[in-house]
């Protein structure tokens, strides 16, 4: 049966001037992940990418096709959610203030405890929040795009899409008929290169397996980053 394999993007440059950049991390999960489902007999007959600049980096570790960009594989604007539903300058380009306005480093727990309340505002609020992209678009969006997709492949046929936390996170959560609301939980797990496999079937789309790093834990532990 057809295949779709979502790749999260290697890890980005949290805490820098520019976070869509791959670390030198990123740079080597994205290595990994590529070999890995290479030994593992995948070829992809497609390799998709959102036009992000850490996915599209990401997607050229892969053999295959010229990686096609679609703006629906797109992450959330974390940055505009923040800048609507949180009184925290906390943002994912350079440090937080800290309190007196004294800048003190933002670490990646600390930010994940600021984002997801953020989130979830953005959520509930749907068409009436005043962020550029709705929840509903956003994870509309995702969602037409697999479809589309899905639709398109033959039999046999794999497709590697590169993506982000967030978009892989809502379509599993999706085809998991999970509540908008358990999607924060979700994006919270979301290991960098990891694989989630989504196979077409003749009675849809089934989420086989999410969030795989075991390619990188193979190779090192310390691989194992979350942003």
């Amino acid at each position: 049966m057809p295949t779709v394999l979502l790749i999260r993007h290697g890890q980005a440059s949290f805490g820098a001037a520019d976070y869509d950049v791959l670390s030198a991390t990123g740079e080597r999960q994205a290595q990994i992940v590529a070999a890995a489902l290479a030994r593992r007999g995948y070829h992809p007959s497609r390799v998709i990418t959102g036009s992000m600049r850490r996915q599209i980096d990401t997607a050229t570790a892969f053999d295959g096709p010229a990686p096609e960009v679609d703006r629906r594989w797109d992450e959330y604007d974390a940055n505009d959610v923040l800048t609507h539903h949180s009184g925290s300058p906390a943002r994912l380009d350079g440090p937080a203030a800290g309190e007196g306005g004294e800048e003190e480093p933002l670490t990646s727990k600390r930010f994940q405890a600021i984002l997801e309340p953020a989130l979830e505002a953005w959520i509930e609020l749907a068409e009436e929040s005043p962020a550029r992209q709705s929840w509903s678009q956003f994870s509309g969006a995702g969602s037409a795009a697999l479809a589309e997709l899905a639709a398109e492949l033959g039999r046999g046929e794999t497709a590697v899409v590169v993506s982000s936390g967030g978009t892989i996170a809502a379509l599993a959560g999706g085809l998991l008929g999970a509540p908008a609301l358990a999607f924060p939980a979700l994006n919270r797990v979301m290991v960098n290169a990891s694989v989630t496999k989504v196979a077409i079937g003749a009675g849809g789309l089934n989420l086989v397996a999410f969030n795989d790093h075991s390619h990188l834990e193979e190779v090192d532990r310390s691989l194992v980053t979350y942003r």
